[in-house]
C-alpha cells in the first residue's frame, strides 16, 4: 500500500488558551488535490502554516519521513501562497520572482517567464508590484508558489480577486500539477470551486477536521 507523503498525528495548537487546531490526524498522498473549507478563523490558514513549519504545534507532522515538529525545521520542497505574500513594491512581477528564485537557484529566467504566462501575467511588463491590481497580485503570488516545481503546493484562498477566466487557468495548472504527482492543498470559501477539482474535501470547524464525504470527524 502506498505510504502517505504527509502524515499529521494528534496536531494541536492553542493561542492564549484558545484552541486553534484540535487533534488533527490526516494522511495526504502524492498525486491528490485536497480541499479545506471553513469560516474565517476556523483554522484553515493555521493548519497550512503548521504543515509548512511556520508555527510550533504539539503532535507530529511527518513529511517524506521527517517529523518537522520534532526537528524544528521548515518543511522542504513546499510552494505556498498564504495571506498577503511579501513582494518588493518597486519591483516588477518578473524582477520579484527573479529575486526569489536566486535563493535556491533552481530555475532560470525562461522558467519564470513561462510561469508568469501560465497564470496570466506578462513577463515583459515593467509595471511595479505596488501598481498591480488585486487580481494581478494574486496571480503573482500563485506564480511564486509553483515556479520551482515543488512536491507540495499549498494555496490559501487562491481564487480571491480572480475572474472566471483566471480561475479556469488556475484549475488547469492545479490539475497539471496533480498529473505530475504533486500534493496540492487548497482552501476556499466556495464549495463548488473545491468540488470541481478536489479528490477529497475537509471541513474545518473550530480547529477540528471533518471529512465532508463521510461527515465524520477524522480519527
Amino acid at each position: 500500500m502506498k505510504e502517505a507523503y504527509i502524515k499529521l498525528r494528534n496536531v494541536n495548537k492553542q493561542i492564549n488558551g484558545n484552541i486553534i487546531l484540535n487533534s488533527i490526524n490526516l494522511d495526504l498522498f502524492k498525486g491528490k488535490i485536497y480541499g479545506f473549507k471553513g469560516k474565517n478563523g476556523s483554522g484553515k490558514t493555521m493548519l497550512f502554516r503548521a504543515i509548512c513549519g511556520f508555527i510550533k504545534v504539539e503532535g507530529s507532522i511527518i513529511i517524506n519521513g521527517n517529523d518537522i515538529v520534532k526537528s524544528g525545521v521548515y518543511a522542504e520542497n513546499v510552494g505556498v501562497l498564504l495571506e498577503n505574500p511579501g513582494f518588493i513594491a518597486g519591483y516588477s512581477g518578473f524582477k520579484n520572482l527573479k529575486y526569489l528564485s536566486e535563493i535556491n537557484n533552481k530555475i532560470d529566467d525562461n522558467k519564470i517567464k513561462e510561469v508568469l504566462k501560465a497564470v496570466g501575467l506578462d513577463p515583459e511588463d515593467k509595471k511595479a508590484f505596488k501598481k498591480y491590481s488585486l487580481g494581478m497580485k494574486q496571480k503573482l503570488g500563485i506564480a511564486q508558489a509553483i515556479m520551482e516545481d515543488q512536491e507540495i503546493i499549498i494555496l490559501d484562498e487562491p481564487t480571491n480577486a480572480l475572474d472566471e477566466e483566471s480561475i479556469e487557468k488556475l484549475n488547469k495548472i492545479i490539475l497539471g500539477l496533480k498529473e505530475k504527482g504533486k500534493i496540492i492543498l487548497l482552501s476556499n470559501h466556495n464549495s463548488e470551486e473545491l468540488e470541481e477539482i478536489c479528490d477529497e474535501i475537509f471541513k474545518i470547524d473550530s480547529g477540528k477536521i471533518k471529512n465532508t464525504i463521510s461527515g465524520e470527524e477524522s480519527i
